[in-house]
């Protein structure tokens, strides 16, 4: 007799991978459904993690107790922090990664993981019974019985690969497509829909010149994503290297173009806007004479190359062609083409802001099934959908991060509310908390809560919590300490900030912007030794927290406004069609989308503020 579940989930890619790992070690028994055991958390496109707005999901995910963090670290070959020259709200941490190892780290991870259990072979269909899923049944007739069930099935929902004019099936080179369960989920009512990705060439590294080509290195103090213990910053790293196309190159991908399925009809999806493939830059910047080339290498021992930038589902010899009109692949030797790739993908405003759909009681859906593109957009849905299983499962409340909390609570609020009609990348841009939201806090923002609900462990939060009282002692220490104008006025000079007059603290100079926690520790001896007790994150996260003061709690302050309509709940009887004053779209959307908040009915598209007044006065408000 088969085992019964409390939650099945059907993919290993990131999402699946996080759902797995977060139900499991908050107590739920898992069983995790994949295709293929070999490519279990497979780097399907550039091997390479975080970025901008990514990187913060990343350490988000991490501070919750998930595994992305600390995989990333463990498989990292190179680290940069990116936007440095900008503001805190702005930096981003990216690695590149070995990706043979990435996935490997996953799949042990997850053999480790008490409450796994893994079952090779297709998912074709839910078992559904009364609304609510049962279980799922397999290509040879296996069914399983769970109490939740979460869907991430990425790019392989009647996946079809393109290259030039010739199509396959398949979610994946060499992987086949899944069939069934987009006809099943029609059938119970869903809306379904089409979206397209692509992927570049991967070379043959021995191959390139690099002389042509510019290196780039990665920090000189590598730092790391995970705040955990487990995982150390890198001592040693593999360079990435960077080239253009040129007037050649494109000439030679036109000739194509004909041949494109982007252009003749027989791609329908859409692609992600600011991920374009090489011919679709080409025709849509006609003015520029060139486009940059990231040239990754796929791992620390392996000669093969990411080709990133150059994106294509053209012919594959036309590909060849012009790549090799590339500085510094002249002599190019392709390992196998680019292609893009057709999926299925369900409209995410059919889910509930816990990822639930709302047509059927415990199934879950996360990652590109819900429209998104990405490692780190995935990899936080399936954590969120992990957790939320588990916790229904459980008969506890449901876990929510809101938009103030996290860019993993922006994300998901934004494809509830907003949906998507090509694939969601995150940006910092999408986030009105930018400031809150920084790469550097996601401990301090969400590791208490990662704790309460069972997945931060013991060790994670003793540490936060001595970070907190190291970075609380030295703000306060950094108020009350003064310096005498005799002791810093020369290094003030030096540092080109102006001299002082009169005692004052540490911490008004640390509001100037010449200076920073280092400068400030050249400036006295004994503020020196001081400063070196504490570790190098506490001095950042005092420096920023003292440096950008006024504009946090103005930030704060308008997250705490915004929060109070967030507390306002519809009521179970609430019935839009009884308030005859709303606008007919607004009817429309808050009747498909079934917000739970008022905060959250504000956030839909077609929802004005003139609507929320009306439903204000309505509830009585």
């Amino acid at each position: 007799m088969l085992p019964k579940y409390d939650v099945i989930v059907v993919g290993a890619g990131h999402a699946g991978c996080e759902a797995a790992h977060a139900a499991a070690r908050m107590g739920s028994k898992v069983l995790l459904c994949t295709m293929n055991m070999n490519t279990i958390a497979q780097m399907s496109c550039n091997p390479a993690m975080g970025g901008v707005a990514k990187g913060q999901i990343v350490r988000e995910i991490d501070a919750l107790g998930g595994m992305s963090g600390i995989i990333s670290d463990k498989s990292m070959i190179q680290f940069r922090m990116l936007n440095r020259s900008k503001g805190p709200a702005m930096w981003s941490p990216r690695s590149q990664n070995d990706r043979m190892r990435f996935a490997e780290e996953w799949r042990l991870a997850l053999e480790q993981t008490p409450n796994v259990d893994f079952w090779q072979e297709m998912v074709t269909n839910i078992i559904v019974k009364d609304g609510r899923v049962t279980g799922v049944r397999t290509g040879i007739g296996m069914e399983f019985e769970a109490k939740a069930v979460v869907l991430t099935n990425g790019t392989f929902l009647n996946g079809i690969i393109h290259i030039g004019e010739k199509q396959m099936g398949g979610g994946r080179t060499g992987e086949g497509a899944a069939k069934g369960i987009t006809e099943q989920l029609v059938q119970l009512g869903f809306e379904a829909g089409r979206m397209k990705t692509g992927t570049p060439p991967r070379v043959d590294g021995r191959s390139l010149d690099y002389s042509k080509m510019e290196e780039q290195l990665g920090d000189e103090i590598p730092e790391k994503f995970s705040f955990s213990d487990e995982t150390k910053p890198l001592t040693q790293q593999r360079s990435c290297w960077i080239t253009y196309t040129n007037k050649a190159v494109h000439e030679t991908l036109e000739t194509g173009f004909d041949r494109s399925p982007m252009f003749n009809g027989r791609i329908q999806g859409l692609g992600p806007r600011y991920c374009p493939s090489i011919e679709d830059k080409i025709n849509r910047f006609a003015e520029r004479d060139r486009h940059q080339i990231f040239v990754e290498p796929e791992g620390w021992n392996t000669v093969e190359i990411y080709v990133n930038g150059f994106s294509t589902s053209l012919p594959e010899d036309v590909q060849y062609e012009a790549m090799r009109k590339i500085p510094g692949f002249e002599n190019a030797k392709m390992f196998r083409p680019g292609y893009a790739i057709e999926y299925d993908f369900f409209p995410p405003t059919q889910l509930k802001i816990t990822l639930e759909t709302q047509l059927i009681d415990n199934l879950y859906f996360a990652g590109q099934i819900n429209g998104t593109t990405g490692y780190e957009e995935a990899a936080c849905q399936g954590l969120i959908a992990g957790i939320n299983a588990h916790r229904k499962v459980q008969e506890l409340e449901p876990f929510i991060l809101k938009r103030s909390d996290a860019y993993i609570g922006v994300l998901i609020d934004d494809l509830i509310n907003k949906g998507t009609e090509e694939p969601y990348r995150m940006f910092t841009s999408r986030a009105e908390f930018r400031i809150l939201l920084r790469q550097d806090n996601a401990d301090l923002r969400l590791t208490e809560l990662g704790h309460r609900i069972g997945l931060a462990s013991d060790q994670r939060l003793e540490k936060l919590l001595d970070k907190k009282n190291d970075l609380n002692r030295l703000i306060n220490d950094l108020q009350q300490k003064k310096v005498e104008p005799n002791d810093v006025n020369e290094g003030l000079e030096h540092l080109a900030s102006a001299t002082i007059k009169e005692k004052i603290t540490v911490e008004k100079l640390l509001k100037r912007p010449q200076i920073d926690i280092k400068s400030v520790g050249s400036l006295d001896k004994e503020l020196e030794s001081y400063l070196a007790k504490y570790s190098n994150d506490v001095l950042e996260q005092a420096e920023i927290q003292i440096k950008y003061d006024s504009y946090i709690n103005k930030e704060k302050a308008m997250a705490e406004k915004i929060s109070q309509m967030e507390d306002l709940k519809f009521p179970t009887n609430f019935n839009v069609d009884d308030i005859k004053a709303l606008s007919t779209e607004a009817r429309e959307k808050i009747r498909k989308i079934k917000p739970e908040t008022i905060g959250q009915a504000s956030r839909i598209s077609g929802v004005n503020p003139a609507d929320i007044s009306i439903i204000m006065v309505y509830l009585g408000r």
